[in-house]
């Protein structure tokens, strides 16, 4: 049985209290802005000459820090450290390995705005959406922790006379963690701790955008008392690290969140079976979304629209569950268009140190200039009725940008963008938009705002997404609550922070004593 559980709570920045503590933080990490840290391989510091350097977004001069940067030799060096290290790890009881979860978490909730803060310089998050992205890490912890409590002795199976039989999960192998920047702490962390409490062993290879909160999470859990080997944190190039670790004969499995392409480049790589090699290697893919917000005839108007700006916008649209399309029913087409196009209007956009400002940064220059060729795009295909314009002067940012009476074939319809860009296209009744909905390769969230019983019990069948919202934005899933993954080009429906999560990191053996 799941031990009880519930969600790490966000901050009430509203709350004089909790801003000052978070300017403290903010204050606190900016004094450490710019120090050098190692690679960890088998518990020991590894300095390298290639490094790798993280610049804030917002100010793409401040230097966040400076990580060594692994290499083939050194990525063999960890792999054959958690190779090692797995023969022992594999056996260390599930309390064990569970009090470690609980322990960082203990030790992340206590310096929860640090954390945060690292997220706003890093990442470019904004006040909300760093203290959001530090819970999920927690919640990961605490939820892993307690499903894998509940899953140790494995499921029952029948017995019957004079035969006894059990059904074990057992732990995999050495798994290749590859996670992303856009949530680098909580991604970072949940991929690997699923990873670890059910007796694995992980080379981390965290996004090179994004690497010091992963060192500094790999910190934690040294405190906490994670075993050397166990987790190596080994940031390097994708195409010299990355590719030798997924083809690596003693790479059991391949944790990886990021774009489609990489995650089907990643699936075909791991299919081949190389020298030495007695297994089929195991991908846990979350690749990315087009997700769509669909308002019908009988719904909130303010609602849709609020939600629709709030998925769109928050962390500037760069969530693979963002609202990045929008179908809406003719009846109400109009006045919905213009409430969000005054909703946009009035963000926001600026230094997310900020908390006045809504909308930070896009991540680097390649974001940036992706994001505004989109725009350009969607300047041919669609009216513009807000934003379309962008600066890289002192940071990379992009104002929030709507296009109105797009055609449902219009490439800004079709094609990921991940930024601050939102296509919207009307459809003539609830099924045709449903229908519009599910025109796209991807299936990972999507969101029904109405208040008609059988138009969402319609939705609920035929809106093919992984998760479907109704009456809400189609962004922030929670750990336990909401299940997170999605179909088709979305990745392999591993539904993080669920209850079957865990199992993806296990296989089962069934043992039968006669008596």
């Amino acid at each position: 049985m799941m031990i009880p559980y519930k969600h790490e709570p966000f901050t009430d920045f509203t709350s004089n209290e909790h801003a000052d503590a978070y300017q403290t933080a903010l204050k606190q990490v900016k004094e450490q802005l710019g120090q050098e840290y190692p690679l960890i391989i088998n518990g020991e510091k590894v300095t390298t000459e290639q490094k790798i350097s993280s610049y804030n977004p917002a100010k793409k001069s401040e230097l966040v820090g400076v990580v060594s940067k692994a290499d083939q030799e050194l990525a063999e060096k960890a792999m054959q450290a958690a190779h090692t290290a797995f023969g022992e790890w594999q056996y260390t009881p599930a309390e064990v390995r569970a009090d470690i979860l609980f322990k960082a978490a203990a030790i992340i909730r206590r310096r929860k705005h640090e954390f945060s803060a690292w997220l706003t310089f890093e990442a470019g998050k904004p006040w909300n959406e760093a203290d959001a992205d530090t819970a999920e890490a927690i919640d990961f912890l605490e939820y892993y922790g307690r499903q894998m409590l509940a899953i140790k002795d494995g499921q029952p199976v029948e017995s019957r006379v004079g035969e006894f039989n059990r059904y074990d999960y057992i732990p995999l192998g050495v798994g290749v963690i590859i996670s992303p920047w856009n949530f680098p702490f909580a991604i970072m962390a949940g991929t690997t701790v699923a990873a670890v409490v059910t007796g694995n062993t992980v080379l981390l290879k965290p996004a090179s955008t994004t690497p010091v909160v992963a060192y500094k999470f790999i910190e934690v859990l040294e405190e906490a008392g994670l075993p050397a080997g166990v987790v190596n944190y080994i940031p390097g190039s994708g195409a010299e690290v990355g590719d030798y670790l997924v083809d690596h004969k003693h790479t059991r499995f391949i944790s990886f969140t990021g774009s489609r392409d990489v995650g089907l480049r990643i699936n075909q790589r791991a299919s081949v079976v190389n020298e030495g090699q007695i297994w089929i290697k195991r991908v846990i893919a979350e690749m990315g979304g087009k997700d769509t917000i669909v308002v019908d005839k009988e719904a909130d108007l303010e609602l849709a629209a609020q939600s629709i700006v709030k998925s769109a916008f928050g962390f500037s649209g760069q969530k693979c569950s963002a609202c990045s399309r929008v179908v809406i029913v003719d009846e109400v087409y109009d006045e919905v268009v213009a409430r969000v196009e005054e909703l946009t209007k009035a963000l926001q956009v600026g230094n997310p140190e900020d908390p006045t400002n809504y909308t930070g940064p896009v991540i680097d220059e390649a974001a940036f200039n992706k994001i505004t060729s989109y725009i350009e795009i969607g300047k041919e295909e669609g009216r513009l009725i807000a934003g379309g314009t962008a600066d890289q002067s002192e940071g990379y940012f992009v104002q929030p940008t709507v296009f109105a009476d797009v055609s449902p074939e219009a490439r800004i319809m079709k094609e990921e963008i991940f930024g601050p860009v939102v296509a919207i296209s009307k459809a003539s009744n609830f099924e045709e938009a449903i229908a519009i909905a599910n025109d796209t390769e991807y299936g990972l969230t999507g969101a029904v705002i109405s208040k008609n019983r059988t138009n969402i019990e319609y939705a609920r069948q035929r809106f093919h997404v992984g998760n479907l919202y109704f009456n809400r934005g189609c962004t922030g899933a929670i750990v336990g609550y909401q299940p997170f993954g999605g179909f088709n080009m979305s990745g392999t429906d591993s539904k993080a922070g669920g209850p079957d999560y865990l199992q993806l990191h296990m296989q089962a053996k069934t043992t039968s004593e006669t008596l």
